[in-house]
């Protein structure tokens, strides 16, 4: 059994006189496979920490481009109404000049011929 010096850890193989031999090098070879897995479980939570954070980061410049693109959207379309106004007004002001002119000529060779 273990002294009375260090206490009692279940995870640290001790030689007793009652164990068969090669015991204690079979619980020495589990036991070095389970500290290699609790190594590598280690390594995939820490993966896994690291690709959620990359996700949160995915996510957030996600959430930047919508509303970038809804500001574009937006700019886009005050700027689509504000050139339909100014075309329309062109062809009102073209229109406007048409008619002046036509009445420039037209009155004057009305009355002139009547």
């Amino acid at each position: 059994m273990a002294s009375t010096k260090t206490p009692y850890d279940p995870y640290i193989p001790y030689d007793s006189p009652d164990a068969p031999v090669g015991g204690s090098s079979k619980t020495a070879a589990v036991q070095q496979e389970l500290d290699e897995t609790v190594v590598i479980m280690r390594d995939n939570i820490n993966k896994v920490m690291d690709r959620g954070s990359h996700i949160n980061d995915l996510r957030d410049k996600t959430d930047n481009l919508v509303v970038s693109a809804q500001g574009f959207r937006h700019n886009a379309n005050k700027a689509r109404k504000a050139m339909w106004w100014k075309d329309m007004k062109m062809r009102l002001c073209l229109i406007a000049g048409v008619i002046i002119l036509l009445i420039v000529i037209i009155v004057p060779l009305v009355i002139h011929f009547s």
